[in-house]
C-alpha cells in the first residue's frame, strides 16, 4: 500500500531560492569565526543548515535541490577562505581577476560534494522527521569527509568548528569534528522538517537538544602528573612581502630570532614556521654553530621552523629541535603539504608558474613521526594547517606509551593578511585540543600565538601583528587517549564513512522496503 509522500509545501521561486541559499551559505561561513570578534557561533551554523534543508525540502526536483545545495556551499566556502585571494594576488603576483576566479573555482569544485548530497537527499523516498533528519545528517557527513580527503583534502571551515564553544567539549573527544558536524546537521534537519510540517513540539525538542548539548558543563579533570612547562613563544611579525627577501626580511628574521632564543629563560623556546627563512647552507657563517652551542648544554630546548634539503634530494618544510645531550638534531618534516603553496598538483604547473611564491615544491615527511621529548613531555609538532587533519594527528596515539602530551603548532599565515583566517585557524587548533584532550601551543609569524589547554580554552595569547614573545606555561597531559584518538588512530575516519553511508542508505531504503 502506497503512502502519501512527505509533505512539501510551496516555497520560493527559483531565483529567490538561490538568493536565500547564498545568504544561508554566508551565514554558515560567519558561524565558523564571526567577522566581528572571531568567535564561533554554533546557533548560526544550525540556523544556516536548517535554512538549507528547508530550501531542499521545497525544491521542485532533485536537480533543483542539488543546485541550491551547490550554491549554498559555494557561498559558504567563498565566504570562508576568500583570503586565499590575498596570497595569490598580493604576495603571489597573480592578476586580480585570475586570483578571484581561482578562489571561486576552488569553492565551486569543492561544493559539488554538497550539491550531490542535496540532490540525493531530495530524491530519497524516506518520510517522517526522524528518517529525514538521519538522511541529511548522513549525507552531510559523507560530503564533509569527501572534502577532507579527496585530492589531498581541503576541509578548512568544516561545519563542526562552529561548535568549539558549544557541544565540542564533551562530544569532540568521542566522535571528532565531523561526527559533531553530522549530529548538528541531523538536528538542523529535524528542526527544519518539523517547522515545515507545522509540528512545533518536535522542533522544540530538537532545539532543546542542541541547547543542552552546547551548554552541558565539562567534567572535572584529574590533576596532571607533571609540573607545568615554561615556554617562550616567539612571534616575529616579519612582513610577508619581505620575509624571503635577502635585503630586508631575511636578515631581520635571523637577527631577531637569534636574539630571542639566546635571551629567553624558559625551559622551551618555540619559533614559528620558517622562522629561519633560508636553507642551512645559506645561513651566515657560524650562525648554525652558535645556535647549536646555545642549546648543547644547560636546561633549555628549542623548536623552530626552517626549510631543509637541496636540489638533488628535494626540500622539506621542517621543524628542528635542539636540546642538551642529544645525539643528533631532532627533525620533523611536514607531512600534509598545501596544494600550490608547497606542492604542485598534476597538470597545474602552468598555474604556479604564474605566481612568485618561493619554496613552492616540497617532499612529504612520514605521517605519525616521533615526538620531541623534553622535561618529561612528548612534544608533537605540526606545521601550519596540518592541525586541520585530526585523523593524521591521531596516528601518534596508536602506542599510548608514546602518545603526545603536548601539541606544538608552528605556523605562518602571514600569506593571508590581517583577516579572519587567523581566528579560523585558532578555532581549528582548539578543536584538536578537545578531540585529543591535549594542550596545544602555537607559535606563529603574525598570529594567533597562544597556549590552548586540554579543554580547548585559550589561557595565554599575544596580540596578532605585533613583534613580541609570549612568556607563559603549558600543562602537559598524559591521560589515556580519548575514544576519538583510539579509533581514529587505528582506522582513520573509516568508521565515519561507514556510518554516514549506512545511515543515509537505511533512511532511504526504509521507505523503499515498505513500498515493495
Amino acid at each position: 500500500m502506497n503512502r502519501a509522500p512527505w509533505p512539501r509545501r510551496g516555497g520560493p521561486g527559483t531565483w529567490s531560492a538561490l538568493a536565500l541559499a547564498v545568504l544561508a551559505g554566508l551565514a554558515q561561513a560567519a558561524s565558523i569565526a564571526s567577522p566581528l570578534n572571531g568567535a564561533p557561533l554554533w546557533w548560526l551554523q544550525v540556523l544556516s543548515l536548517a535554512g538549507l534543508v528547508a530550501l531542499l525540502e521545497q525544491a521542485p526536483s532533485a536537480r533543483a535541490a542539488g543546485l541550491r545545495a551547490w550554491v549554498f556551499a559555494t557561498a559558504w566556502l567563498c565566504g570562508t577562505f576568500w583570503w586565499l585571494y590575498i596570497s595569490m594576488y598580493t604576495y603571489g603576483g597573480l592578476p586580480a581577476p585570475l586570483a578571484a576566479l581561482a578562489v571561486l573555482g576552488l569553492a565551486a569544485f569543492l561544493s559539488t560534494y554538497y550539491g550531490v548530497a542535496g540532490a540525493v537527499y531530495r530524491a530519497l523516498p524516506a518520510r517522517g522527521l526522524a528518517r529525514r533528519a538521519l538522511a541529511f545528517g548522513g549525507l552531510w557527513l559523507v560530503a564533509e569527509l569527501l572534502r577532507s580527503s579527496w585530492f589531498t583534502g581541503f576541509p578548512w571551515g568544516a561545519g563542526g568548528y562552529a561548535h568549539v564553544d558549544g557541544a565540542a567539549p564533551w562530544l569532540a573527544p568521542l566522535v571528532g569534528v565531523y561526527g559533531l558536524g553530522a549530529l548538528a546537521a541531523g538536528l538542523s534537519a529535524a528542526i527544519a522538517c518539523a517547522l515545515l510540517a507545522r509540528r512545533l513540539v518536535p522542533a522544540a525538542v530538537a532545539v532543546l537538544a542542541l541547547c543542552l548539548g552546547s551548554y552541558w558543563p565539562q567534567g572535572e579533570r584529574a590533576a596532571a602528573s607533571t609540573p607545568p612547562l615554561s615556554v617562550a613563544l616567539l612571534q616575529g611579525n616579519i612582513p610577508q612581502d619581505e620575509k624571503f627577501q635577502a635585503g630586508s626580511g631575511v636578515p631581520t628574521a635571523l637577527a631577531w630570532y637569534r636574539e630571542q632564543m639566546e635571551s629567553a629563560t624558559e625551559s622551551l623556546i618555540v619559533a614559528p614556521e620558517t622562522a629561519i627563512p633560508v636553507l642551512p647552507q645559506e645561513l651566515p657563517p657560524g650562525y648554525a654553530d652558535e645556535l647549536g652551542k646555545r642549546f648543547a648544554s644547560g636546561q633549555q630546548a628549542a623548536l623552530f621552523g626552517i626549510p631543509l634539503g637541496n636540489s638533488s634530494q628535494g626540500y622539506s618544510n621542517a621543524t628542528l629541535g635542539l636540546k642538551p645531550g642529544q645525539a643528533s638534531t631532532y627533525v620533523y618534516d611536514k607531512h600534509h603539504l598545501v596544494p600550490f603553496g608547497e606542492f604542485v598538483p598534476l597538470m597545474f604547473h602552468w598555474f604556479t608558474e604564474m605566481m612568485d611564491i618561493p619554496l613552492g615544491d616540497f617532499r612529504r615527511g612520514d605521517v605519525g613521526q616521533p615526538s620531541f621529548v623534553w622535561q618529561g613531555e612528548r612534544l608533537a609538532p605540526n606545521i601550519c594547517y596540518e592541525d586541520l587533519f585530526g585523523d593524521e594527528l591521531a596516528r601518534r596515539f596508536t602506542d599510548p606509551a608514546q602518545a603526545p602530551t603536548i601539541f606544538v603548532n608552528v605556523s605562518n599565515i602571514g600569506w593571508f593578511g590581517n583577516t579572519i583566517a587567523i581566528d579560523q585557524h585558532l578555532n581549528i587548533s582548539r578543536m584538536r585540543a578537545l578531540e585529543f584532550r591535549r594542550p596545544m601551543v602555537r607559535a606563529t609569524n603574525t598570529g594567533a600565538t597562544v597556549v590552548i589547554d586540554d579543554g580547548g580554552r585559550v589561557t595565554a595569547s599575544l596580540e596578532p601583528f605585533t613583534r613580541a614573545v609570549l612568556h607563559t606555561q603549558v600543562q602537559g597531559r598524559s591521560d589515556a587517549p580519548t575514544p576519538y584518538a583510539r579509533w581514529a588512530g587505528r582506522w582513520g575516519h573509516a568508521p565515519l564513512w561507514v556510518l554516514g553511508l549506512a545511515v543515509a542508505w537505511l533512511a532511504g531504503a526504509w521507505r523503499v522496503r515498505r513500498r515493495s
